[in-house]
């Protein structure tokens, strides 16, 4: 990729008609998305109607859409990606369509999420699938069911990624769709699965949609089994669409907690599944299980992520890893069920970006909480809806790193660095390093900045609070610690904090560079 950069960036045009002729393609087909996502905003108009409430702020949100699409396709009416095009396309959606998901919020005026600044922090956590939330208070008398269902659906739209839906269904984006997926798509690259990049971004998509599907159908089950009475078909299709995405919004203020265990594991299996690359799926449905079971990466995945509930079960369990609270340590402390689900749930949450909260971890001690600090910058699977670094990008940094000492010994040594079978270029290893670089800079940058900025207002927060709120939110993690806990918000954070927040959000997922690149001065220089 970082060739790929270097090339558009430091390359020249031949005219500024030209580089007009591209932006206005680039508006064009941002148009062309809009149009197509003015149909997303039906369901929670059926929520609405169904509950009796107006469906007014989703029927205006489709129709601004439908309007504001029109109007930026006809800029240009035969509109071409190339490849310089294509950052700025990928990066406009995607504040773009966050921007226009504010609307319902706004309309409806209900609660925080009424402020202009607000909605927009909610709207970009939600299609970003952050799952960091300014939503004061989290209930159906604050805030109506459709806009709740709203805001679970944003989370489902940006999972597997908007523009790999868009290039799914519009043939003018199949030209140019696999830079479109690799600009926009979590982790390194997604596999080239079928010939045609367009089958192969419905294949990913429809995966996507038949284990969405499968959550709804599993939580749904449970409860007319009998075993979670509040997991009805609302909370079942709520929590399908977050669960997926790795995003996790709820519609219950105390998360997944107000669910019974049989829910908790079983939101804990798919936010798994949802960690993983979706690629690995389709070659277990082509025949081909030992993709999965063979994959390195995956692997990788699993064992962290056993290693770090093996952790905090021994923590929970003996109660070294809770804080001095004796009513809340009680169910943990000498339960080992409680404690092993605990500790699994909160792992797959952490590790895999989805965010939800089976319980406060802001009651864990500070020893669990650093640990948990630790896996906000892990990340699931290439090929996932999962956010932060990414657990390819770790393996092949140990890979590196192995490979540094052994040629230190054997200097006369050749040494590739393998995953599987296939070996990973010089080029590639430096791109994973200066990605990894990048994305630590500005989250220390930002945890300073957010603290700063806290001082400012005289917000009392410590420093892990403001290390917590700045991976939370560039790592698309969701909750943090303290302040910003997961039964806790960012609401109290000032105006300019938000919004750089929404700034860390949107360059989060869409892995940095792609933004960078839009907003260095070489990429406006003929």
């Amino acid at each position: 990729m970082s060739r790929d950069l270097l090339e558009t960036v430091g390359g020249t045009r031949t005219s500024n008609l030209d580089d007009v002729v591209g932006y206005l393609s680039s508006l064009a087909l941002l148009g062309r998305v809009l149009k197509y996502l003015a149909v997303t905003p039906l369901l929670p108009t059926a929520v609405a109607l169904y509950y009796g409430e107006s469906p007014v702020p989703f029927l205006v949100t489709s129709a601004v859409m439908v309007g504001l699409g029109a109007a930026l396709e006809g800029l240009h009416s035969e509109p071409d990606l190339g490849h310089r095009e294509a950052f700025l396309f990928v990066s406009l959606t995607w504040f773009v369509v966050p921007l226009v998901g504010t609307l319902p919020y706004l309309i409806a005026g209900q609660g925080t999420v009424a402020h202009p600044v607000n909605a927009l922090f909610e709207s970009m956590s939600g299609f970003t699938t952050t799952g960091s939330t300014v939503l004061g208070e989290i209930s159906f008398e604050r805030h109506s069911r459709s806009i709740l269902m709203w805001r679970q659906l944003t989370q489902w739209l940006g999972g597997m990624g908007i523009l790999v839906l868009m290039v799914a269904i519009l043939p003018e984006l199949s030209v140019g769709g696999a830079q479109i997926i690799r600009e926009e798509s979590p982790g390194l690259s997604i596999d080239k699965l079928t010939p045609r990049i367009q089958d192969t971004a419905r294949a990913l998509w429809g995966i996507y949609a038949w284990f969405t599907l499968a959550a709804v159908g599993v939580y749904y089950g449970l409860y007319l089994a009998g075993v979670a009475p509040n997991m009805d078909l609302y909370n079942a299709v709520a929590h399908g669409l977050t669960t997926l995405p790795t995003g996790g919004f709820s519609p219950e203020a105390r998360s997944a907690e107000a669910f019974s265990p049989a829910v908790q594991w079983a939101i804990t299996f798919f936010m798994v599944v949802a960690g993983t690359n979706f690629a690995l799926f389709w070659y277990v449905s082509e025949g081909e299980p030992r993709r999965l079971t063979h994959n390195a990466e995956f692997r990788t995945y699993l064992a962290v992520m056993g290693a770090i509930t093996a952790l905090f079960t021994v923590l929970l369990f003996t109660g070294a890893g809770l804080a001095e609270v004796p009513t809340a340590i009680a169910p943990l402390a000498g339960d080992f069920e409680n404690a092993l689900r605990q500790a699994a749930f909160q792992t797959a949450a952490i590790v895999t970006t989805t965010g939800y909260a089976s319980m406060d971890f802001n009651t864990w001690g500070e020893s669990t909480q650093l640990a948990l600090l630790f896996a906000m910058f892990l990340g699931g699977s290439a090929g996932s809806a999962a956010g932060s670094v990414k657990i390819i990008r770790w393996y092949l940094i140990r890979k590196a790193m192995s490979r540094e000492v052994f040629t230190s010994v054997h200097p006369e040594a050749v040494r590739p660095i393998r995953v599987a079978d296939d070996v990973a270029d010089d080029d590639l290893v430096s791109s994973v390093l200066v990605f990894v670089m990048i994305f630590i800079s500005i989250f220390a940058a930002s945890a300073v900045l957010l603290y700063l900025d806290s001082l400012r207002i005289g917000l009392d927060i410590s420093a892990i609070e403001a290390v917590s709120a700045s991976i939370a939110t560039l790592g698309n993690v969701g909750p943090g610690v303290g302040i910003v806990g997961p039964m806790n918000s960012f609401l109290k954070f000032s105006s300019a904090a938000k919004l750089y927040m929404v700034f860390l959000m949107w360059i989060g997922r869409l892995e940095i560079l792609s933004v960078l690149v839009v907003l260095s001065p070489a990429y406006w220089r003929r």
